[in-house]
């Protein structure tokens, strides 16, 4: 079956088609991950694809993002399979990562039963193209990394405001 033929199906249909097949990929990915840090380690050969630059890209991408690296790897282009190997290789647990993927997947099938990759690209192509509304993309971006740094100021505001209490002072 092609990918043609796919999106030659009822919407409904090409959605659930898409959906199965990048679920399958993303779960076999992350165990490859886990049986390559298990046992690959003894490859030169692998050694050095765990080591190398994609899954370095992948790592960077995951320890920024935490969990979300997941679902957010499934909008890109060229890391979601590493995304997925790194989440299996550094045993990410299940409870974490199954949710995470899940939405990536339906993310993804949505993405591609629909508009596709190449609507895509030629949204972010016009957003690139016209100075207004890369400017209105920019204030956004701007706006939701100001929200979260606050965020984490305060918490860690919070965290530091919070008294430690020993077991020494609780048994009184």
């Amino acid at each position: 079956m092609s990918f043609d033929s796919i999106l030659a199906l009822p919407l409904g249909w090409a959605y659930l088609t898409l959906f199965t097949i990048v679920m399958l990929r993303a779960n076999a990915t992350y165990w490859v991950g886990r049986l390559l840090v298990a046992g690959g380690r003894r490859s030169p050969r692998i050694e050095r694809f765990i080591e190398g630059p994609t899954m370095a890209k992948a790592k960077r991408f995951s320890d920024r993002w935490g969990v979300l690296a997941v679902p957010l790897s499934f909008l890109t282009i060229g890391i979601q399979t590493a995304v997925n190997l790194s989440a299996g290789a550094l045993r990410m647990p299940l409870t974490r990562y199954l949710p995470a993927m899940t939405l990536g997947c339906m993310m993804w099938a949505l993405v591609y039963s629909t508009i596709g990759l190449a609507a895509l690209q030629t949204i972010f192509l016009a957003l690139a193209s016209s100075p207004w509304a890369l400017v209105a993309l920019a204030v956004a971006v701007l706006g939701v990394l100001g929200v979260r740094g606050f965020q984490r100021r305060a918490a860690r505001a919070r965290e530091a405001d919070e008294p430690i209490v020993s077991a020494d002072s609780r048994e009184g």
